[in-house]
This record gives C-alpha cells, sequence and structure tokens, in this order.
C-alpha cells in the first residue's frame, strides 16, 4: 500500500474516478502541488485547472481531468478530489465546450459595454472552465 496512491474524484453527481496512481499533480490556490505515496496529510483548496494522474499500470498511463474548483484531501495514501464538477478527457464533449466558450466571450463583450462587474466575473469563470475543458480534451 506504500508504493501507490489511490485517487478518487467526487462531484454532487457522483463518482467521476476512482484509480491507483503513482502521482497526482494538480493546480492550487497557491499553485502546482505534486503528490507522491507517504505524502503529509493536506488539504488544499483547487482552481480551475486540469489534474494529472499517472497510474500505476504496465505502461504508466496518464489520465487528466478537467476540475472546475473544489478540494483536495491526502491522509494515508488516499487522494480525494470533491470537485464542483469534473471530467475526464475521454468524456468532454468538444463542441460542446466550444459553444460554452462563445457563449461566455460574448457575456463578456456585453458586460464590458454595461459595466456589469457581476455579469463579467461571472463570464470570466465561465470562459475559463470552456478553455479548461478545450484543453483536458486535447489530452486524448
Amino acid at each position: 500500500m506504500d508504493n501507490y496512491l489511490t485517487v478518487n474524484v467526487v462531484t454532487p453527481n457522483g463518482l467521476v474516478y476512482e484509480h491507483h496512481a503513482a502521482i497526482v499533480v494538480a493546480k492550487t490556490l497557491d499553485g502546482e502541488i505534486g503528490i507522491l505515496p507517504r505524502h503529509a496529510p493536506i488539504i488544499v483548496p483547487l482552481t480551475i485547472d486540469e489534474v494529472r494522474i499517472k497510474r500505476v499500470d504496465a505502461d504508466a498511463h496518464i489520465d487528466w481531468i478537467a476540475v472546475n474548483g473544489g478540494v483536495m484531501e491526502v491522509r494515508e495514501n488516499i487522494v480525494s478530489i470533491i470537485a464542483d464538477s469534473a471530467e475526464r478527457e475521454r468524456d468532454i464533449d468538444v463542441p460542446r465546450a466550444e459553444r460554452a466558450k462563445q457563449r461566455a466571450e460574448k457575456m463578456i463583450q456585453e458586460a464590458k459595454q454595461n459595466d456589469d462587474i457581476d455579469e463579467l466575473s461571472r463570464a470570466t469563470v465561465a470562459l475559463h472552465r470552456a478553455i479548461n475543458r478545450i484543453n483536458v480534451s486535447k489530452h486524448t
């Protein structure tokens, strides 16, 4: 058990990912963090970004997951990511993500014209989420 991590990614819709891994790399509010087996216990907030998981298998496959915020807890070689939403690279609907990107860009322009700071903030987050999904989908 000391030679690998058990990684779980959970959203309000249920379990998105569960595998054994050699390393997990995620982006926190303070920067990127790499988690190896026997890592000290930690709880960190995650940003909208990709999570890289190098699996423990013969070809050391890397899984990519688009995570939209949340927290990561590491305890006793178990990495639990609780995210607002998350998608594996193979599950991302790229045309839908492209449409979401276009909608967000349009919303940003309208919010700037109307000096609507709240709407600009929401649209910027939506754009970041769409771009993250598109980028993660390219890893397939």
